[in-house]
């Protein structure tokens, strides 16, 4: 029997792919402020309970790839991994009715997820979450899209939220991980709807 990946609790320890849509045909992202205060969100309440490897904002939708700290790694202990997206979804949700004048849901009922289990998984979340922009038709080059973790790893010097060691153990250099982003991958065990 098929996991239900809509209703699958989140676990400390394990790496999720996580992503939601914008409700029917809205946006979540209109300007380039909307895609600052998200970031800023996901700093304060994603943030201190994960290790972030990737991430894709775009107007409709977003993918986040990470894994939940062990409850000993976080500082209060005492906390439902779901609320913290639930803050991180509702505040933001708020901010952006207020400012667009807006009532409603803005995102969908429920955050989808998908548990990482093998490391061909991993390195193929990674190339379709960075290559998110390039496949929908909105850039050519994945270099083009500003709110993706992409540059954090190109730019590896500089410091970043990311937690790119991680991933950056699987190449060998920053060259081998653009040549990986610049190839085609069949995401062909990817079920993302």
């Amino acid at each position: 029997m098929k996991k239900n990946t809509n209703t699958e609790n989140f676990e400390s320890g394990y790496v999720y792919h996580i992503y939601t849509h914008a409700n029917g045909n809205d946006l979540i992202f209109r300007e380039e402020e909307n895609y600052r205060y998200f970031l800023k969100k996901l700093e304060k309440y994603i943030i201190p309970i994960t290790e972030m490897y990737a991430y894709c904002l775009m107007p409709n939708h977003f993918h986040l790839l990470l894994r939940f700290k062990e409850l000993k790694e976080i500082e209060n202990e005492h906390f439902y991994l779901m609320k913290h997206f639930s803050n991180l979804l509702n505040g933001y949700a708020k901010a952006y009715n207020k400012r667009y004048n807006r009532k409603g849901s803005l995102f969908l009922d429920y955050i989808r997820r998908k548990r990482v289990d093998n490391k061909k998984y991993l390195i193929k979340l990674l190339h379709y979450i960075h290559n998110n922009p390039v496949n929908h038709g909105f850039i050519e080059d994945i270099n083009d899209w500003k709110y993706s973790s992409y540059q954090s790893y190109i730019n590896f010097s500089k410091e970043s939220r990311i937690e790119r060691k991680e991933m950056m153990q699987y190449f060998d250099t920053i060259n081998e991980f653009v040549e990986y982003h610049k190839s085609n991958v069949e995401y062909d065990f990817l079920t993302i709807e």
